[in-house]
């Protein structure tokens, strides 16, 4: 695929172009390459957080809209920092998170964020990625909805109904949990792979008995439905969003990752300070009122975090363990090889 035909998957409808977005760390994996992963300093942050120049002249980001890269692209503090190292910054939209690991695999961007899921499936087709930091957890941003007058009052009622999610996503895996939290088979309940936007309509005309989502489509869903929450993710999941970067590009210029991440940490202080500017800003990109808007960015995590810590690798891992369990799959993974160490 060339930088051409991903730039076409930006044209889909702007509620698809929100991003796609867990347990202890198994026996399997080493505590040892944990131990050095958390052995990078936060001195290291500060040195490059400070730099100066850059051999980079170039940095290719990938956003999608609703999406905290949305706002940091919006308020123009990292494409200020970086002019002012001679970088010319570039952002590329796209529909979700996996065609966004796509871009980065064949070359077309240099960075980006997605949810916890798609870089596992990216991982597992062996795309060129490294995890560079993490989101804190956010767990209440994911929700299982039924409708208002639905039959369905647990997660056991689950069993033997039509469950709609989007395949690879973070909200697939929630489903995985909380079946098996409750003794429930994957393959006892029918599962429906719709995009978000598909499977909104399939919600309304009745089509599917469950729709596990994220925000800002739940918000929406509950606003403008009356949809009924089942549960949320709450000690369920994690829901970590990532950064990710290329391996080439990271270890060539890493001084322009830790210039970003200044940033976006700036910027997620803003939102905490500002989430009805930052409604302002995101609520036209997808089409929803502000208010519904702030609501969903109230449920996300703020506050960048790097290096990766134990716990967050952990759950990395136990989500890709758990796709190849099912065979979702094709192979198991080894997270921590794809842990950035500058």
């Amino acid at each position: 695929m060339n930088e051409q035909q991903i730039q076409k998957t930006s044209d889909q409808s702007s509620l698809d172009a929100i991003g796609n977005r867990r347990w202890f760390l198994r026996s399997s994996l080493s505590l040892a390459v944990a131990a050095s992963v958390l052995g990078a300093t936060t001195a290291s942050w500060s040195v490059g957080a400070r730099a100066q120049t850059t051999q980079a002249r170039e940095f290719r980001i990938g956003w999608q809209k609703g999406s905290n890269l949305a706002i940091l692209r919006a308020r123009g503090n990292l494409d200020a920092r970086l002019s002012a190292a001679g970088v010319s910054t570039r952002w590329i939209e796209f529909t979700a998170g996996p065609q966004m690991l796509e871009g980065l695999n064949v070359g077309s961007i240099d960075f980006a964020c997605v949810g916890e899921t798609p870089p596992v499936f990216a991982q597992a087709a062996r795309a060129d990625l490294v995890y560079v930091a993490n989101e804190p957890p956010a767990p209440q941003a994911e929700k299982v909805l039924v409708p208002q007058n639905s039959s369905i009052r647990s997660v056991k009622d689950l069993k033997g109904k039509r469950v709609a999610l989007n395949r690879g996503s973070n909200v697939h895996y929630l489903l995985v949990r909380l079946l098996e939290n409750e003794g429930i088979a994957y393959s006892d309940v029918r599962v429906v792979f719709l995009p978000p936007a598909e499977a909104r309509a399939a919600f309304e005309n009745g089509s599917i008995d469950a729709w596990v989502i994220w925000d800002p489509f739940a918000a929406a869903a509950i606003a403008q439905t009356n949809a009924r929450v089942l549960v949320d993710g709450s000690d369920v999941v994690q829901n970590y969003n990532f950064y990710l970067s290329t391996r080439h590009y990271a270890n060539r210029h890493p001084e322009v990752l830790l210039w970003t991440l200044e940033e976006v940490r700036t910027t997620g202080e803003w939102v905490i300070q500002n989430f009805s500017e930052a409604a302002q800003i995101l609520a036209p990109q997808i089409a929803l009122t502000e208010s519904i808007t702030e609501s969903a960015l109230r449920n996300y995590g703020y506050g960048v975090q790097w290096p990766l810590s134990a716990e967050v690798l952990a759950n990395q891992q136990a989500i890709a363990d758990t796709f190849a369990d099912l065979r979702l799959i094709p192979t198991r993974l080894d997270v921590s090889s794809v842990i950035w160490q500058p």
